[in-house]
């Protein structure tokens, strides 16, 4: 098995336009095929963002806040240990400062310390800090003993998540959530970033109508790049209203007008601040803050993004960076590790089990959520993959990955529902979700996923397929389209950055490093050679002379040049 079969389609084009003729044809097509056939459905203005009425207990939440501003009370931002809770917690911070808090401050959990989330442990922890009043951000909807011990202590605690709820709902004074039951707001996907920047407008405009801006009104847009980083971060889909708040981020970005911390953070990506895009933010940016909550604690990522000094913002990156490194080296010996328990599975008629349920107690709790979705990406399976919660400890941390058309977390609670107590807790989202559960208690809890997924999905379901924009044409494989894609998203999940196909014939080809394969193609319609590489791409054997490559269009600026590269994400033998 060398990884799961693939199957390549081209997209629906429904009719479109007009559109102006600065927009090329393929790119008319690339964006009617998402859903924008007009020029008015793809503007992007932040005027037209979703106004903050229709989502639940805003206003509650904003009276809140308001009275704890103006008797001064503590406040404490409860964040995550994730770069959506980090740029959440950041923007709550720096929101409520701007707002007029004189005493906020924030608390992250720690991964092995305090588990996830507003938890008994962490109120503890906070109890020396005398909060009055506890914010959570992008958690807190699964966090019940966490919330009632904090109430027990006399504080307020207000409930910021996008999770999806369970049956019950914590006990806090206000919770606001748009995938609460009811909540009548259009936009299911904001991130928790999203949530708490829709907080902070409300909270605005109740100061603003109690005639508290005299001298002038705070400009909350200052914080659009930050809950720009912690959408695209997070995965959540791309819908019209989180394009409008990540556009209007990146723009803040391209122009500087950005935090120091993300500035260093791209700096020391490699990334040029001023042609930013999100994928950059996905795989140069996000990695390195998401680094400190998986290895160490994240409240050095929220110091990064917090930080008004450049000199100091750069020293903090820098440290993220070499985190990051570290991630790394844990990551790739972990996903070895994964593909030789995968090759040790029995397989029923030369297939994999619907769903692959990984267990390794050496591994690192911080890191088996990549591990699950590096599993996923290549046998296109839904994945569970366990570590113990900390060396020796016989409660095991699991993240699951899933797949288009099977919703995990209703995996997790219908297995909950079938077997009480052999989960200990579980949260998350469609595609993505974390859980813990006693060591001795994995096996019949891969039994239990096992049984349960092979009720949901169907054979055809298990079979890859990615989706192309068509063939281009020789005079379309160069820098005009390839300048205008990178610029034309954000692309991001619910929105996918544009994939072609077409066959080529292999002039060239080597290995690059023990896993890339770099080739030189040329379009079987004509034109120039084209540079093209695929990461992970290299299988010990020769590709063929002819190609059926699905790939994206690229700049290649590298050493100078201003070229391009097909960045070849699967192939087929065209004979």
């Amino acid at each position: 098995m060398r990884s799961a079969a693939v199957r390549i389609r081209r997209r629906e084009v429904p009719p479109h336009g007009p559109w102006p003729d600065s927009v090329s044809p393929a790119l008319q097509r690339i964006y009617a095929a998402r859903g924008v056939c007009t020029p008015a459905e793809g503007e992007l203005k932040l005027a037209r963002l979703l106004p903050p009425d229709a989502l639940g207990q805003l206003s509650e939440a904003a009276e809140l806040l308001a009275r704890a501003i103006a008797g001064h009370k503590h406040i404490i931002v409860v964040g995550d240990f994730d770069c959506d809770g980090a740029t959440g917690t950041a923007v709550a911070v720096r929101g409520l400062r701007l707002l007029g808090a004189t005493r906020v401050g924030y608390q992250v959990p720690h991964r092995v310390t305090h588990g996830y989330g507003l938890s008994p442990a962490l109120v503890e922890h906070l109890d020396a800090f005398a909060p009055d009043l506890v914010l959570t951000v992008d958690s807190g909807i699964a966090c019940h003993a966490g919330v009632a011990a904090a109430k027990a202590r006399g504080w307020q605690v207000l409930v910021t998540d996008h999770h999806l709820p369970g049956e019950t709902l914590p006990g806090a004074d206000v919770i606001v959530n748009p995938n609460l039951g009811g909540d009548a707001f259009p936009s299911k996907a904001l991130a928790g970033v999203g949530v708490v920047f829709y907080l902070l407008l409300a909270l605005r405009r109740h100061l603003r109508d109690a005639g508290a801006f005299a001298a002038g009104e705070p400009d909350l847009s200052s914080l659009l790049d930050l809950v720009a980083v912690g959408t695209v971060a997070d995965l959540v889909p791309l819908d019209y209203n989180n394009r409008l708040l990540v556009s209007a981020g990146l723009r803040r970005l391209r122009q500087g007008q950005c935090q120091p911390g993300l500035q260093a953070l791209a700096e020391l990506a490699g990334k040029d601040l001023s042609q930013l895009t999100a994928s950059d933010i996905g795989f140069g940016i996000a990695p390195r803050l998401n680094a400190a909550g998986r290895l160490e604690d994240m409240a050095l990522g929220i110091e990064c993004l917090l930080c008004d000094d450049p000199a100091r913002a750069r020293e903090l990156a820098s440290v993220l960076d070499r985190i990051n490194g570290e991630r790394k080296g844990i990551q790739q010996q972990m996903v070895d590790d994964a593909e030789a328990l995968v090759a040790a599975v029995p397989l029923d008629d030369d297939c994999l089990p619907p769903v692959l349920c990984l267990r390794d107690d050496g591994w690192h709790p911080g890191v088996v959520g990549l591990v699950a979705s590096r599993l996923k990406d290549r046998w296109y399976r839904p994945v569970f993959a366990f570590a113990p919660s900390e060396p020796g400890s016989h409660l095991l941390k699991g993240s699951a990955r899933s797949i288009p058309g099977l919703h995990i977390r209703d995996v997790l609670a219908a297995v909950d529902a079938r077997n009480p107590g052999l989960v200990e807790r579980f949260g998350g989202h469609a595609m993505a979700a974390g859980l813990s559960l006693a060591a001795d208690h994995f096996d019949r809890f891969r039994a239990a996923v096992e049984a349960q997924v092979a009720t949901m999905l169907t054979p055809e379901q298990l079979r890859s397929e990615l989706y192309s924009d068509g063939e281009l044409t020789a005079g379309e494989l160069g820098r005009p389209l390839a300048e205008q894609l990178r610029l034309a998203g954000p692309w991001g999940q619910g929105f996918p950055e544009p994939l072609f196909d077409g066959v080529f014939k292999v002039l060239q080809w080597r290995q690059i490093g023990e896993r890339h394969l770099k080739l030189s193609l040329i379009s079987e319609q004509g034109g120039a050679p084209l540079s093209a590489i695929q990461f992970g791409g290299w299988t010990g054997a020769a590709p063929s002379a002819r190609i059926h490559a699905a790939y994206q269009l690229e700049l290649d600026d590298w050493g100078g040049r201003r070229s391009v590269q097909l960045l070849v994400r699967h192939w087929l033998p065209a004979d």
